[in-house]
């Protein structure tokens, strides 16, 4: 199962997005920039990372729900249930 296409340009941008933030709280901590700082700044990673995982979370969901595809086995309450709670 893939990301589908619907999906894939929001979630790059989340992780691009969360990736230039992580190298900001990199540099941060390096600088000796101030604790409040470098917390509001990784919070804002979390919540990029979240985002993005939410994204991708979803979209594997619709895919799950929607296959029909005879060659696959369904995907089992549990599983579907798994794949929602990961991001917990």
């Amino acid at each position: 199962m893939q990301v589908d296409e619907e999906a894939m340009a929001p979630v790059l941008n989340r992780l691009r997005r969360a990736q230039g933030q992580l190298a900001g709280v990199i540099s941060m901590v390096e600088s000796g920039r101030d604790c409040k700082d470098v917390v509001t700044q990784l919070a804002a990673v979390s919540r990029a990372l979240d985002r993005a995982g939410f994204k991708i979370v979803a979209s594997g969901m619709r895919q799950c729900l929607a296959d029909d595809s005879p060659d696959a086995p369904p995907m089992s309450e549990a599983e579907l249930e798994k794949l929602f709670l990961a991001l917990a």
